[in-house]
């Protein structure tokens, strides 16, 4: 894998992961044009992780404050704010387990390899995205719970295949649970960071595979590409969320899903 390739890759990740647009479906077209199929799923999830780095600095109050929480709860301390919090922790818990049972079901399906499928599923995004318009229309009277914790949890899980889009399954999964628009997106993007940290511990077997491809300083690039475009994205994917615009990317997602079907 070139310098060119790599931040080919660590862009395309970073500026996909959060817009509901599908980050892994991109990554194996990508691929696939490149014919680098070879390259190990560890440099996906060491993509993904540069990512989650962005989620931490951009939550990191919210990050805070939950852990706060956690402490008061195991000390008997609790304050006022802190059942809601406590809600919030068991949601994140609950979609994690369900997130963990339905990812292993389906993970190794092989879809990577196989850009007709998975421009397909770009199109099913597409029709998730549209799906959640009339509910993004309408700010939902909940904060996310266990229940919503479920759904989304289940929604993330199906996430795992390459052209479903994570963000946009588990927005629209909690927005069509009820919950308000700002905590749909802060709820999806706060459940990544267990999701892709189990996926990262999972693939670190990978690591001799991925020196074998290409140098570090070539990875380090990459991953570099990957954070700095994912904090742009971020910014724009929350503004979107919060204007009941997620919906929009839809108009890119049934072209380019079209295109994949016709010529990959």
């Amino acid at each position: 894998m070139t310098l060119i390739e790599s931040l080919a890759f660590g862009c395309l990740q970073g500026i996909t992961e959060f817009l509901p647009v599908s980050s892994s479906g991109h990554l194996a077209i990508l691929k696939s044009l490149f014919s680098l199929q070879e390259v190990p799923r560890l440099f996906d999830v060491l993509l993904h992780a540069a990512t989650l780095c962005v989620v931490v600095m951009i939550f990191r109050r919210t990050l805070k404050d939950l852990m706060a929480a956690s402490i008061r709860a195991l000390l008997r301390r609790p304050q006022e704010d802190d059942s809601r919090k406590m809600r919030l922790i068991a949601a994140i818990t609950a979609a994690t387990l369900v997130t963990g049972i339905a990812g292993i079901a389906l993970k190794d399906l092989g879809l990577e390899a196989r850009p007709k499928i998975v421009s397909g599923l770009l199109l099913v995004t597409a029709l998730i995205l549209l799906i959640s318009k009339k509910r993004e229309n309408r700010e939902g009277p909940r904060s996310p719970g266990l229940r919503e914790g479920l759904i989304t949890g289940l929604a993330q899980g199906i996430g795992v295949l390459p052209g479903i889009s994570r963000s946009g399954i588990t927005i629209t999964a909690a927005l069509l649970a009820g919950v308000n628009r700002r905590e749909a997106g802060e709820f999806s993007f706060l459940l990544s960071l267990p999701a892709i940290t189990g996926a990262l511990v999972l693939s670190l077997k990978e690591g001799a595979e991925l020196t074998a491809i290409a140098p570090p300083s070539v990875l380090a690039a990459g991953i570099l590409a990957s954070a700095l475009t994912g904090c742009i994205s971020l910014h724009l994917l929350l503004k979107l969320i919060r204007g009941g615009k997620l919906w929009l990317f839809a108009f890119y997602l049934v072209p380019a899903g079209t295109l994949g079907l016709i010529f990959l």
